[in-house]
């Protein structure tokens, strides 16, 4: 199991990553989580929908109201062109974070 730190951690660069290749609503976006990690990552939508709530209020993404095929609304939610930004931003700072903790961990003994 992840911890709650390195999910917390992750939950912005992961959001922004799935709606950087499209709309998506809150469901959809929890299982794609779940998809891309194996199972491995088992979000909930109270983790979910405050970080949502952070980055509409911080202009990264905007909400739109639709219904579905079901006649089911739903709310869903599109990454903005500060959000793309963002997401660089934050894959720079994770690929610094990841090649450093690689080297670390090569320079490991065993």
């Amino acid at each position: 199991m992840v911890s709650k730190d390195l999910v917390a951690a992750t939950s912005t660069p992961l959001i922004l990553s799935i709606l950087s290749t499209g709309e998506s609503y809150g469901y959809a976006i929890i299982k794609r989580v779940r998809e891309l990690s194996g199972n491995e990552l088992e979000w909930t939508d109270g983790m979910l929908y405050p970080v949502l709530h952070r980055l509409k209020d911080q202009g990264h993404v905007i909400s739109i109201w639709r219904t579905a095929e079901n006649r089911r609304r739903r709310k869903y939610y599109r990454i903005t062109t500060s959000g793309r930004r963002e997401l660089g931003r934050l894959r720079e700072q994770w690929d610094t974070v990841n090649s450093t903790l690689t080297r670390a961990w090569d320079q490991m003994e065993d």
